[in-house]
């Protein structure tokens, strides 16, 4: 397995990280224990977020007790305040909930903009001070809109940045991790998988292991998923002429507009599950499953018919897709795939 260097953060860990953000769905026993495997298995580093439920207090229950050394592994969180005191707020019940004295990597989540010293919020000063009390070791930040991305790669102020990245990239992202390499500053891969849409973890990890730099942090949620992962610290995936045809087959199948189903656009003003119901066509056809045929899923759908055209969703989506439309091209595709079976 890869060993890559985070930046100017200089930590140093295996090319492979653990996302905790679907761990809130499974019981703390369960995640203790896949948090646990993962780290026998070789994964040192593990992203979670003050924003992801329970996350926090899983990892603290799985490391914070002595379990392990506190130094042999790596933990990011993050915090979406907007204030001073709400970044307090949040530092102190991370910690807490962790069980732990620092944080390696604390995020701003989900930048909107590039704070900075004396832009008026007092916001990149908490970080500051944080670091200096040795609350926090090193300052990150994530985004999804490639322009406050790049802000923060070359501000100079941030370690480590957490982006989407994944083999469907455009150039634009691909050149962010160029950016941030020149910069000196940690790429954080987050949507590896692009929300689900990717299914060939081979593939996936292979086009990974192409940049220095980069740790991804593979999303999960069971321990099926889990070994999938580990078994690359035996073998590493890499880039041969079979799987850069197939990626190549992937980015024309998925070319264009697509939901990742962050779900940032949520909640819907009239009860839209946007986030599944916008990308359901292209589940059925790479991840098909009954359930999604399901009476529940065939009246989640027809409440796309309610849509307003309100445009809240739209000055929330970070991808800057046209959701209604998706929506309805989306309903019409399920509604063909229904006919099918009738």
């Amino acid at each position: 397995m890869k060993q890559i260097v985070l930046g100017s953060t200089g930590i140093k860990v295996p090319q492979n990280g653990f996302g905790a953000l679907p761990i809130q769905r499974v019981s703390k026993e369960e995640a203790v224990m896949i948090l646990r495997d993962a780290y026998k298995g070789g994964m040192r580093f593990f992203d979670t977020a003050r924003a992801y439920s329970d996350s926090e207090e899983k990892l603290g229950a799985a490391f914070g007790d002595g379990w392990v050394k506190r130094e042999d592994i790596v933990i990011a969180t993050k915090t979406p305040a907007k204030t001073p005191e709400d970044f307090w707020k949040d530092l102190d019940i991370s910690l807490n909930k962790l069980k732990t004295e620092y944080i390696d990597i604390f995020q701003f989540h989900l930048m909107g903009e590039c704070w900075k010293p004396d832009d008026g919020t007092g916001m990149y000063e908490c970080m500051l001070e944080a670091r200096k009390k040795g609350l926090i070791r090193h300052i990150g930040g994530t985004a999804h809109k490639i322009g406050v991305a790049k802000e923060i790669a070359d501000s100079g102020l941030y370690e480590t940045l957490q982006y989407p990245f994944s083999y469907l990239a455009s150039d634009m992202e691909k050149e962010l991790v160029q950016i941030c390499n020149k910069n000196n500053v940690g790429f954080i891969a987050m949507k590896g998988l692009a929300g689900g849409l990717i299914t060939n973890s081979k593939a996936a990890m292979a086009f990974i292991s192409q940049y220095d730099g980069i740790i991804p942090i593979w999303g999960i949620q069971r321990k099926s998923e889990l070994d999938e992962w580990l078994s690359f610290f035996d073998k590493t995936a890499e880039m041969d002429d079979e799987i850069k045809a197939f990626i190549e087959a992937e980015r024309q199948e998925l070319r264009g507009e697509f939901c990742r189903g962050c779900g940032y656009c949520m909640p819907c003003s009239v009860g839209i599950q946007i986030n599944q119901c916008n990308r359901m066509a292209l589940m059925l056809r790479r991840a098909p499953s009954k359930d999604w045929l399901s009476e529940h899923w065939q009246n989640e759908m027809e409440k796309i018919e309610n849509c307003i055209n309100c445009g809240v969703c739209l000055t929330k989506c970070p991808y800057e897709l046209q959701i209604p439309e998706l929506l309805r091209k989306n309903l019409q595709d399920y509604r063909e795939v229904l006919k099918g079976f009738e």
